[in-house]
């Protein structure tokens, strides 16, 4: 895992913390630079497996996850995170339209399901509605 701020540097949690989750490292890094020139910190993951290993040093507060990957599926995994965090923002990207992945996304209440490739704008602004969706979390030493 590597989180970055938006200037691509390693840093503090200044600016939320957006997690993507694709198998296909062209598009994870891809998407890690859009997300950033938005002004978000990115945690990139190359699997289900090692983004939930990654829980513990802190929730991200939005996750984009790819629906089509080995092991754990994006739909398996937000499943599995509906359980933990029910209120954590998802949104899908696939390149596979399928209607299992759509009505999925659509029952889960996600932020979106989008085709890869895809509108660059309406993704950034699913993001900043996801991300504004949750209450602020105050990331001042010793607040809870």
């Amino acid at each position: 895992m590597l989180i970055t701020d938006h200037q691509g540097q390693p840093g503090p949690a200044a600016h939320p913390l957006v997690a993507v989750v694709d198998d296909d490292p062209l598009f994870l890094r891809s998407v890690g630079r859009l997300v950033r020139s938005a002004g978000y910190q990115v945690a990139l993951f190359g699997s289900a497996r090692e983004f939930l290993e990654s829980l513990p040093a802190g929730v991200p507060q939005c996750v984009v996850l790819d629906v089509h990957m080995p092991e754990m599926t994006g739909l398996e995994l937000q499943d599995r995170l509906a359980t933990q965090s029910p209120r954590l923002p998802i949104l899908f990207v696939t390149a596979y339209d399928t209607s299992q992945a759509r009505e999925h996304a659509r029952r889960s209440g996600s932020f979106g399901l989008f085709l890869k490739p895809f509108v660059q704008d309406a993704f950034l602004r699913a993001i900043r509605e996801a991300i504004g969706s949750q209450p602020k979390r105050d990331t001042a030493a010793g607040a809870d």
